[in-house]
């Protein structure tokens, strides 16, 4: 192995996020790995199996529904065993394999908060994949909620063990 790609295969590439407005959170963050491999590691069930879940904090994922077409519909069952669990769900309004992913979001245990809209791009890099995620949530309170409830760290550590998928595939 040149020493070029050893330089490149120890870059840690580390999840940014910046809230842009009061309803508005962006996460940024390179993989090591082509668009449409990122793009299907999102969408299929049997991927998201594998890393969707914070295992640090003791969440696995129940169960995990995919249907990655514009009208389809998803739905992510999670939480600690012993413990009530919890889920996100939604309908696909845009799917460009390896390119664009839009869909609503909801938390199952707070339907009156509203859907968020989540827009996610898949953009080459020389490194592998430039993913941006864009979530757009239905107010500040309930994007205030999130914050609080600790998703920043519970999303940085789910994206690490994307690229650790990844890495594998």
């Amino acid at each position: 192995m040149s020493a070029d790609h050893e330089s490149k295969k120890a870059v840690k590439h580390v999840t940014q996020m910046e809230r842009v407005s009061e309803r508005e959170l962006v996460m940024r963050r390179i993989f090591r790995a082509q668009p449409r491999t990122v793009f299907d590691a999102m969408t299929k069930p049997e991927l998201l199996r594998r890393w969707w879940a914070p295992r640090s904090l003791g969440v696995e994922l129940f169960e995990c529904h995919a249907d990655a077409r514009v009208g389809g519909s998803y739905r992510y069952v999670f939480g600690r065993p012993g413990e009530p669990p919890m889920a996100f769900s939604g309908i696909y309004r845009e799917v460009v394999p390896g390119e664009r992913l839009v869909y609503t979001q909801i938390f199952e245990p707070m339907p009156n908060t509203g859907d968020g809209v989540i827009t996610a791009t898949f953009e080459p890099h020389p490194e592998g994949t430039l993913l941006t995620q864009r979530e757009l949530y239905p107010s500040k309170e309930v994007l205030d909620g999130a914050i609080a409830s600790g998703m920043e760290r519970g999303m940085r550590e789910t994206l690490e063990q994307l690229e650790t998928l990844l890495g594998e595939l």
